[in-house]
């Protein structure tokens, strides 16, 4: 996850900062990464070497506050399908995989000092969206949450793990509530990284470090979650360090038509005399047949 992606996006030059974070990306190996806070205008993709932007966003002449979208790497892109934008804060990514599509979200939640009603909005098109998915398919959140989740296992033993730093504060208790109501947890407690690597942004005035980029699959699916950590070392050219969560799967492959092959002769029936004597009589039959057209013509 990236949050902050650029504050003016289209005014990009020669450098491109695309092009930077496509190199830091293909640096860390990751396959695909939400995006918040682009601030693009419209709906587009732009293709880099390594990976390619996908975004929905307002028009133009419309403020454009969040925005989210993805990247994804060139040799996924036959294997995804962009959802249609439900919010400027939300922007759903369908991924093909062997056993069952995972539908994958880039979320931006809105702030502790903003509104109850932003907040509300937010939620409520997050569980709208979660409630058409079937139970049966994989999804994974991956977002800029705003929200300090705390490190009280025992309250919320469903979706918290043992490995959570910080105390919670009002935002983290609405995404605890929505977690324990929809049955998803927060992969970034489940792993003993280092401390370095379970926080993501630090304070400009108090210097303290927080985590509030998290990543969200359903309880039954954290089977299939290898490791998630922040990697501050990644430039990016924003506050927020990124967040990789290793997921084992396996990609759908695609069935391309097969060839026809060359037609090859059995010289291996030439040595059963019956088979010799039945292809000379046709042969035979059918040249006497060719010589009669080509008289008769």
């Amino acid at each position: 996850m990236l949050p902050d992606l650029s504050r003016d996006l289209q005014d990009i030059g020669e450098n491109r900062k695309t092009a930077g974070i496509s190199n830091e990306l293909k640096r860390l190996n990751v396959d695909i990464v939400a995006l918040q806070e682009t601030r693009l205008a419209d709906a587009g993709t732009l293709s880099e070497r390594d990976y390619t932007f996908l975004w929905q966003g307002k028009s133009s002449d419309e403020p454009r506050k969040h925005r989210v979208g993805f990247a994804v790497k060139n040799s996924l892109l036959s294997m995804v399908e962009l959802g249609s934008s439900v919010s400027e804060q939300l922007l759903a990514l369908r991924l093909n995989t062997t056993e069952s599509p995972i539908t994958l979200f880039s979320v931006y939640a809105p702030t502790l000092s903003a509104t109850p009603n932003a907040k509300d909005e937010l939620y409520e098109n997050l569980a709208s969206t979660i409630r058409n998915i079937p139970c049966g398919e994989q999804l994974a959140l991956l977002g800029d949450f705003n929200a300090r989740v705390g490190a009280d296992h025992d309250s919320w033993p469903s979706c918290l793990g043992l490995f959570e730093v910080g105390k919670m504060n009002e935002n983290g208790h609405r995404l605890l509530e929505f977690c324990t109501f929809y049955n998803l947890c927060i992969t970034n407690s489940f792993f003993n990284t280092k401390p370095q690597h379970n926080v993501i942004w630090r304070h400009p005035r108090s210097k303290y470090w927080h985590e509030l980029d998290l990543i969200l699959v359903r309880r039954a699916a954290i089977k299939i979650v290898l490791h998630t950590r922040s990697y501050h070392s990644a430039d990016c050219d924003t506050d927020h360090s990124l967040v990789c969560c290793k997921i084992r799967m396996q990609l759908k492959k695609l069935h391309n038509a097969k060839q026809p092959g060359i037609p090859r002769t059995d010289v291996n029936k030439m040595t059963q005399p019956h088979l010799v004597e039945q292809f000379v009589q046709a042969f035979k039959e059918e040249y006497d047949a060719s010589q009669s057209r080509d008289t008769a013509t």
